[in-house]
């Protein structure tokens, strides 16, 4: 009896009973294990090996494009440079020829880093990814990863690892339809794997890791990160003691031959299918071995009608004008994106001349300055947190700033250093909102970005919809305000859509289906947020009807439609724009000049015979041909805004004004001929003037002994340390 126990150690389990619990389960895992090991043998090649097609489809069920065709040729591991061999397990398993065929410690961290919302990463061994690759599937399922353990180690056992390797550098995809190092060593370079340099390796091997965000020919603007992780090989080259220092240090990047698509997505199927292909990994609809497997049968939110439309707009509005005796012709290129604002379907997407000329997609790349497009984004921030000028007035339409070519803006009294010029040096003197939108004058939105505040106005692009990773959207503080900021045709097309949409914000799509063996693939929510309160974004669509009514985006009247819209033009005139939109559909043209070998950007001045390209130019042309075209048979609607309090149309207008101000119905004024000729429904209620003339805010901030800042935009108004120091304040 002595030895019961008593009390609370009854509760406890007995030290027989934990040894007993845990014996019973490292049976049962080494059991399983064993059975694992024994059940699950090594079987053939897959079929996914050898890729599927995958079918895309218009919205109306047309077939868009198809792709899946291999490109594959098997290499010995002799024909492979050793140094080359060398390069890809510094990228993806530097132990390889001294660890085992698994590494579980790798596979839990992996797991556990993607679970704690770290990134997805891999846990995978150079032998476990050749498995998968070679004799399983891509789909991302418990039971594929078990047989993927347990057929790792079974292959480890049987085959030597260069064999391994060997089966790894053949069956690996490099991007642009490259299976293998010999197709990836052709595709890149135009040699045999056999002709590779160690630079040339190094940066194959860095494609294993994120095959489509790491060809430059693609995305230019991924440099950066390409680079880091070409270095981040070598170095692991120069650890292992596979390279020497020296030559490490001497090595350049190798730049790659531009890419050549399969032809069956030639012209503008190609730029479609990449698009649709980043939006379902981006989205995590399918991951990019998944996709790559096969099989699928896409539905794109693509409207055959409108995307051919936009393609005739763009031929006919720019590039039939285009002369092959102009150096500068042959560098010009276009982007485009058209979305319904009430759904966040991308309707049409422009991405270039042709994806088999030119790989780079214009409008999903995003490395070009917007310029002036970004202007009403200012505005309608300011609107938003009902923002003040200097003296405490609120800001709206009829505001008058001072518009004189470089002054200096200020803030708290105090100047900043920042005075950008106006386009052709121009002085205006006072100004009012809307006639300073009309024609884009950097004097008052450079002020007003200040007077909002820099960390509100990117507050309230990302609302719209702009990426808050987006280059230059907030390290440029001050001159954001001015169109530093390079996000895509795509995204701006997205924010200009909100806008459109009263301020609410719907996720753009380009996919409506995704099915597979008649499954169909779950895709992402995409719920409705108010970006902006309605009267800020309808305010915001109150001026933008005046720019073209009579303002920098007059040739967008040849829609024929009440539009709103905006006009830009990038730094050294290496992009013009036109971002807008109808009630019914938002669109953006940017021209782009663009190396067609390089895909680097280059100015437009003489382009198409003009001194110099605006978004009032080809873009606005190509907007109003496409909208016509796109909402063709449809009734024609007017805009249905309700204004900010204080933003009704004023009279008169400040002296030297010679700009008309908008309608109080918002509705386009008489014009062309080509405007609509069918009675427009108001947008708003009448409304009676202001009895007040408009509220003035005219700094008078001494002007400071310190030379004004040049030029536009101006990233860094006079140098890094300058500007950090001006631009540091409490919001």
């Amino acid at each position: 009896m002595s030895g019961q126990r008593t009390g609370w150690r009854r509760v406890l389990p007995t030290w027989r009973a934990v040894l007993g619990t845990v014996l019973l389960f490292l049976l049962l895992v080494v059991g399983g294990m064993l059975a694992g090991y024994l059940l699950v043998g090594i079987p053939p090649a897959n079929s996914a090996a050898k890729a599927q097609s995958n079918v895309y489809l218009y919205s109306d069920g047309s077939e868009l494009a198809h792709d899946g065709e291999v490109n594959r040729q098997n290499v010995t591991l002799s024909q492979i440079p050793r140094s080359v061999q060398q390069a890809v397990l510094a990228a993806e398993d530097r132990d390889f020829y001294s660890e085992s065929a698994v590494d579980p410690a790798a596979m839990v961290r992996a797991a556990w880093n993607t679970l704690t919302g770290k990134g997805k990463q891999s846990g995978s061994t150079i032998t476990q990814q050749y498995v998968k690759n070679y004799y399983l599937g891509q789909e991302q399922t418990l039971t594929r990863k078990a047989k993927e353990f347990f057929i790792a180690i079974k292959l480890d056992r049987e085959v030597s690892k260069d064999n391994i390797l060997e089966g790894y550098l053949n069956s690996s995809y490099y991007g642009r339809n490259a299976y293998g190092i010999q197709a990836a060593a052709r595709s890149y370079y135009g040699r045999d794997a056999a002709q590779l340099t160690t630079a040339q390796g190094a940066y194959l091997a860095s494609l294993l890791n994120a095959p489509s965000a790491y060809d430059l020919t693609a995305h230019p603007e991924n440099r950066t990160r390409v680079l880091a992780r070409w270095n981040y090989v070598l170095d692991g080259m120069v650890t292992k003691k596979w390279l020497g220092p020296a030559e490490r240090d001497a090595m350049e990047f190798p730049e790659t031959k531009p890419a050549k698509p399969s032809p069956g997505l030639s012209g503008q199927r190609g730029y479609l299918v990449e698009a649709v292909k980043n939006y379902l990994t981006d989205h995590h609809v399918l991951d990019e071995d998944t996709l790559r497997g096969g099989g699928y049968r896409i539905t794109t939110s693509i409207s055959r009608k409108r995307q051919n439309a936009f393609v005739k707009a763009v031929d006919t509005r720019l590039m039939d004008r285009l002369d092959d005796s102009r150096d500068v012709d042959g560098s010009v290129r276009a982007g485009g994106a058209s979305i319904d604002p009430a759904s966040g379907r991308v309707v049409a997407l422009y991405g270039g001349v042709d994806y088999a000329k030119q790989y780079v997609n214009g409008a999903t790349r995003s490395d070009y300055q917007v310029g002036s497009t970004f202007k009403p984004l200012v505005f309608a921030s300011a609107v938003q947190n009902r923002s003040t000028t200097q003296e405490g007035t609120r800001i709206t339409p009829n505001t008058v700033y001072d518009g004189t070519n470089k002054r200096m803006t200020v803030r708290h009294g105090r100047p900043t250093g920042f005075a950008p010029a106006n386009e052709d040096d121009r002085s205006y003197g006072p100004i009012t909102v809307t006639e300073a939108t009309d024609k884009s004058v950097n004097a008052v939105y450079a002020q007003m970005g200040i007077d909002v505040g820099p960390s509100k106005v990117k507050a309230t692009a990302v609302a719209l919809g702009i990426p808050a990773d987006t280059p230059s959207l907030a390290s440029s503080q001050g001159a954001v305000s001015l169109g530093t900021a390079t996000p895509s045709v795509l995204s701006m097309t997205q924010a200009y859509a909100t806008l459109a949409h009263h301020g609410t914000h719907r996720p753009y799509t380009l996919v409506d289906k995704v099915t597979k063996d008649d499954e169909e693939i779950e895709l992402p929510e995409r719920e409705e947020t108010t970006a902006v309160p309605r009267t800020a974004a309808d305010t915001t669509t109150s001026i933008l009807e005046s720019v073209v009514d009579g303002g920098t985006g007059t040739a967008a009247q040849g829609a024929g439609r009440p539009a709103a819209g905006k006009t830009g033009t990038a730094e050294n005139d290496k992009a013009a724009w036109f971002a807008g939109y109808t009630p019914e559909l938002a669109t953006v043209v940017a021209v782009l000049g663009q190396d067609p070998e390089t895909a680097a950007q280059v100015p437009l001045y003489g382009a198409g015979g003009l001194s110099r390209v605006n978004g009032g130019d080809y873009p606005a042309q190509i907007w109003a041909d496409y909208t016509a075209a796109a909402l063709n048979g449809r009734p024609v609607r007017g805009f249905d805004l309700r204004l900010e309090a204080g933003a009704e149309p004023s009279s008169p207008a400040p002296s030297g004004s010679d700009s008309m101000s908008p309608s109080a119905s918002g509705s386009p004024s008489t014009g062309p001929s080509d405007t609509p000729t069918g009675p427009v429904p108001p947008t708003s209620a009448p409304t009676r003037p202001t009895a007040q003339p408009p509220t003035s805010t005219l700094p008078s901030a001494p002007e400071p002994s310190a030379p004004a800042t040049e030029g536009f935009p101006t990233v860094q108004p006079q140098s890094e340390d300058l500007e950090r120091q001006m631009w540091r304040w409490d919001e």
